[in-house]
């Protein structure tokens, strides 16, 4: 059970980190120049690899004990 619950872990932050790098579309093209940008795309890759580990970290107790 551990297992399932660190890869729901995982999966929620992905996707929330993925939906939060695709919102920005919404905002006028002047706006995305800034947030897409190499630097952006850059922190948004590190998020995408550190999140997680930083998810399971804090959430350990509830992996762990439910």
């Amino acid at each position: 059970m551990t297992a399932a619950r660190m890869i729901i872990v995982v999966a929620v932050t992905w996707v929330v980190l993925t939906v939060l790098f695709v919102a920005p579309s919404a905002l006028p093209a002047t706006w995305q120049y800034y947030i897409y940008s190499p630097a952006g795309v850059g922190l948004w890759m590190l998020a995408m690899l550190f999140g997680p580990v930083i998810t399971v970290v804090l959430k350990w107790n509830w992996i762990r004990h439910g």
